[in-house]
């Protein structure tokens, strides 16, 4: 929810990964007052993904536009002609996230914007995931395979590898020597924190946990969260951002609640452990969670007491607040030539399964 991040590589959505510029464009608040309304008014939309109740039909005319305006914007201060990009990842804005009732929805409207951009683009790649018995999430692991086989021969060494994205929900992908990626969601990532220092004290998010920093971990709070249902589930699982609810604003203080939920980003995904074959020797972390500091020091924390070693995704010659946005754009390239995006060890889906919607340019 808090801006549009875009990225170039070159691809052939195999094993050639040729990463490029990226930028970030923030939202202003108004938009993310906005988005923040658009996921109340999403619980309306039923079992019908395409309904549009509210304003949520002007939403993702907005939200559209903003992703036109920040392509074009990416294109100009690269010196990139429009006609040199084959395709454009689109991931839209999600605001619901139902996987037991098979039910995904993210905002976006992916023939407007090749409109808007003279871009082929690719959309609504989650939806033939679920279609497929799959949670429709998370995407990404496919993506963190292929970096997997760019890392520095140093880091090969520390094998199995896991990849985590700490975004508003903190997912990992499990690299193994050999066999399947495994992956799902761990977690609460940014989500709680960001919720909890607005409705305490205004502020959007916690930047660089420097409140988180100066509270204790309230451990009732903690243990009260760690003891989740969703924590015991078993594989394949994924998160709707109001699976977790942010507590009360009579519960603990301003830092002590941000230091607590920092603690249980931090513990949600060392609990993936429960879930691995083989305990990670090496965590690469990526998303914007990557920038608390007090969240990172837990992780690394817990990654010695588990006899492994945490990096960010900078060490290890990526960027890590693009990934994401590449990541998308790879998925593109891969549903152009119909290779699956998911498979049944990182969604659930009973096959490797392809995804996407093709809208055309205008010519």
């Amino acid at each position: 929810m808090d801006g549009i991040d875009v990225a170039l590589i070159r691809t052939d959505g195999k094993s050639v990964v040729e990463r490029g510029p990226a930028m970030e464009f923030a939202y202003e608040a108004a938009t993310r007052h906005d988005i923040a309304q658009g996921l109340i008014d999403a619980k309306l939309i039923g079992n019908d993904r395409t309904a549009r109740p509210r304003n949520l039909a002007a939403l993702e005319n907005m939200l559209t536009e903003k992703h036109a305006a920040a392509v074009s914007a990416f294109l100009d201060k690269n010196s990139i002609a429009a006609v040199n990009v084959d395709v454009i990842g689109f991931h839209g804005q999600t605001v619901l996230h139902r996987p037991d009732d098979h039910l995904t929805v993210q905002l976006g409207d992916g023939a407007k914007l090749a409109q808007l951009t003279g871009i082929d683009v690719v959309s609504d790649m989650r939806a033939a995931d679920m279609q497929a018995g799959g949670q429709g999430a998370p995407l990404v692991p496919v993506y963190h395979g292929a970096l997997a086989k760019c890392l520095p021969q140093a880091f090969l060494a520390e094998t199995p590898i896991a990849f985590v994205n700490i975004g508003g929900i903190a997912n990992i992908t499990y690299v193994p020597d050999d066999g399947e990626l495994i992956a799902f969601d761990t977690g609460p990532g940014n989500a709680l924190i960001d919720q909890w220092v607005l409705n305490v004290a205004g502020i959007p998010f916690d930047q660089g946990g420097h409140i988180a920093s100066e509270g204790g971990i309230n451990k009732s709070m903690l243990k009260r969260y760690l003891a989740a249902p969703y924590f015991e589930k078993k594989l394949p699982k994924s998160l709707d951002r109001n699976d977790f609810l942010p507590p009360s604003s009579d519960e603990a203080e301003l830092a002590d609640g941000a230091r607590t939920l920092a603690r249980l980003s931090a513990e949600a995904i060392f609990a993936a452990l429960d879930h691995l074959p083989v305990a990670p020797k090496l965590w690469i972390i990526c998303g914007g969670g990557r920038k608390n500091n007090t969240i990172m020091a837990d992780l690394r924390i817990l990654a010695k007491s588990n006899d492994s070693r945490v990096i960010l995704a900078e060490e290890a010659g990526f960027d890590g607040d693009a990934m994401e946005a590449e990541a998308f754009a790879y998925l593109a390239a891969r549903s152009l030539l119909k290779l699956p995006l998911t498979f049944p060890h990182t969604t659930g889906c009973k096959t490797p399964t392809p995804g996407g919607v093709w809208s055309i340019k205008s010519q």
